[in-house]
């Protein structure tokens, strides 16, 4: 992906605080917080940005199902060639090619982990997430839902729905309560009540892969022990608001090296929560993982004056050493990917999906751009889906479950 769109990823995390539109609460440990949601990056390519290198390694594709990445060749400083008729790699080819009019510079390299692709090509497919008595939401504002779009719209609500009918799941007694589980409290950023029946939701409006799990209070809250023979389905959007602090980090005058720390371990602190998920000692009659890729609005531009609040919003905040901050970002969006591989989780790309449908979306001119009349997928706020954002995350999570 262009440069100039990892950086407007980093503004977007960097200066748009929850609390100004939405009065969201943020995480303890760093001062800004933003809703992207939560992973890798746009475009499929070569990389060799990341803080260690690796010894030469040759990976193949694993799985029989959906769509294999390409065979890449990792040489030591943490690059690879990746194969594809265009030079983009062969996911990128297989599903995202023929979705833009113009032709991306390429950015993350997902081919290096050899991930299997499901053949909707909206995420993943590493599971065959069968039998589910229990559904799990974490994450951040985007799992949480935000005004103005109203609660019935949300993802979560309507992903929940279109489970309940799949797996023969129940909310708790009586429409109330399965209306009351789908509002959200204002004043706090979470789920107005955390649990209805199958139904169970963590998330908070300016949560940090610090908030999963310990010391964060999501996975312990959603799993007491009682509740973890049942098999149990995990879905989650995380990563915006570790972006959001990494950049106000080097705004505020970190070093490199201090920058490298915080964006490693906000990986790891993602990598440690989906392991502990996927650990059958923690549940031993199964649990599935599925997380979304990171977001942006900007249509791989970085012109987040497009939306027309950024101002209000901070967004044109300095960056120092911006090419330096775009290689963290863009390391950590291919690292979601090999969590997912490692983990056998699933992830989907969103990012990939929304780009092209931001603030910039009638303009030919854009690498994502996908021709005349169309929609745009975000909200008032810049950073949340609008409605017809939400059906597509609802069409992703839902898609990438049933394959």
């Amino acid at each position: 992906m262009p440069r100039s769109f990892l950086l407007a990823l980093a503004v977007v995390s960097a200066c748009a605080d929850d609390t100004t539109a939405l009065g969201e609460t943020t995480s303890t440990t760093t001062a800004t917080a933003t809703e992207t949601s939560g992973a890798p990056g746009l475009t499929l390519g070569t990389s060799t940005a990341g803080p260690t290198t690796t010894a030469d390694t040759t990976t193949t594709a694993g799985s029989s199902s959906g769509t294999t990445g390409a065979t890449s060749a990792t040489d030591s400083t943490g690059g690879s060639s990746t194969t594809g008729d265009s030079g983009h790699g062969a996911i990128f080819d297989q599903c995202f090619a023929d979705q833009f009019v113009n032709n991306p510079t390429l950015g993350a390299d997902y081919d290096q982990f050899a991930p299997t692709i499901g053949s909707h090509c909206l995420g993943t497919n590493h599971q065959d997430i069968t039998d589910i008595e229990r559904v799990v939401f974490l994450g951040d504002s985007v799992t949480v839902g935000t005004p103005p779009t109203l609660s019935a719209d949300y993802y979560r609500s309507q992903v929940a729905d279109g489970l309940a009918e799949s797996f023969s799941l129940a909310f708790g007694e009586g429409l109330q309560a399965e209306l009351i589980w789908k509002l959200v409290d204002l004043l706090n950023g979470v789920s107005l009540t955390r649990d209805s029946g199958a139904f169970s939701s963590c998330a908070k409006w300016g949560a940090r892969t610090d908030d999963l799990l310990a010391p964060g209070p999501q996975i312990s809250d959603c799993f007491p022990p009682e509740t973890r023979e049942l098999r149990t389905l995990i879905l989650m959007t995380t990563g915006g608001n570790d972006l959001s602090a990494l950049t106000q980090a080097a705004i505020d005058g970190a070093t490199e090296e201090m920058l490298w720390a915080e964006i490693e371990q906000a990986v790891e602190l993602q990598r440690a929560a989906v392991e502990w998920l996927k650990d059958p000692v923690n549940f031993p009659n199964g649990a599935f993982v599925v997380f979304a890729n990171m977001y942006e609005f900007t249509d791989g531009t970085g012109d987040v004056a497009a939306c027309n609040v950024s101002g209000l919003a901070g967004f044109d905040q300095p960056i120092p050493s911006p090419a330096t901050l775009a290689d963290m970002v863009l390391w950590a969006n291919e690292q979601f990917m090999s969590i997912a591989v490692d983990t056998d989780s699933d992830m989907l790309f969103l990012l990939e999906s929304f780009c092209g449908h931001g603030f910039n979306a009638d303009d030919p001119t854009t690498p994502c751009y996908r021709g005349p009349d169309t929609e745009t997928w975000f909200d008032l706020t810049c950073i949340h889906p609008n409605p017809i954002g939400h059906d597509q995350v609802t069409n992703m999570f839902l898609s990438v479950v049933a394959e």
